[in-house]
């Protein structure tokens, strides 16, 4: 979401966008026909990535993606955005990055080689989560460290708010952090399902997942989650 914009992205190249809240979405012009994971904003660009190292940008508010040069054949799963920088993560532990505002890219450290699935920015700070519990973080988006993590299921989602980061991942697996992503606790979870993805906004966490699976902390940054009532049975990413 950026400048009154969602901008959705999918199968087979697939980007759609909204300007009246979510209401209804037209079809973006896409340059490619690989399937996209991720999607970032951040001064005034759109960024999205997915198969084969496949990124493209926008800056026109979400109707035309560009391809960008890439410099990874990797699979890009997640798209953050901070000081300035854009950062992508995938496959094998790949990490890119652009300070261009998505123009050009090019590899970041990583101390990884475990597929990251997921990358946001709080505090000053890149985490990225993946498989194996994996956890990094960088200050710059250019290098990264390896995090001690508390678990070793696989972390598909990072989101954060209220100076907190929350991980979320197979088999219920919640972990969060409060201090810039340098250490992680385990929290208790509300579900055995996986879980895929998870945002913040208004002072909640939601996390969702398998079988229609929706858990949601509201009131603890994230140390206390309750199931939500949900209308599906479907996965949900």
């Amino acid at each position: 979401f950026g400048n009154n914009t969602f901008v959705v992205a999918g199968d087979n190249g697939t980007i759609v966008k909204s300007t009246d809240n979510g209401s209804s979405f037209d079809n973006a012009t896409s340059p490619t026909s690989n399937n996209l994971y991720g999607v970032g904003f951040g001064n005034n660009t759109f960024v999205v990535a997915g198969d084969n190292g496949t990124i493209a940008k926008s800056t026109d508010n979400g109707s035309s993606f560009d391809s960008a040069t890439t410099p990874t054949s990797n699979t890009l799963f997640g798209v953050g955005f901070g000081n300035d920088t854009f950062v992508a993560a995938g496959t094998s532990g790949n990490i890119v990055e652009s300070n261009d505002n998505g123009a050009t890219w090019d590899n970041a450290t990583s101390p990884t080689a475990n597929h990251l699935r997921g990358i946001v920015f709080g505090n000053n700070t890149f985490v990225a989560v993946g498989d194996s519990g994996n956890i990094v973080r960088s200050d710059n988006g250019s290098s990264f460290d390896n995090v001690t993590s508390p678990v070793t299921t696989h972390l598909i989602g990072v989101g954060f708010g209220n100076s907190t980061f929350v991980a979320v991942g197979d088999n219920g697996t919640i972990v969060r952090s409060t201090n810039d992503g340098s250490s992680f606790d385990n929290v208790t979870s509300a579900t055995a399902k996986n879980l895929y993805g998870v945002g913040f906004g208004n002072n909640a966490f939601v996390a969702v997942g398998d079988n229609g699976t929706i858990v949601r902390s509201t009131t603890d940054n994230g140390t206390n989650w309750d199931n939500a009532t949900s209308p599906t049975t479907n996965n949900l990413y």
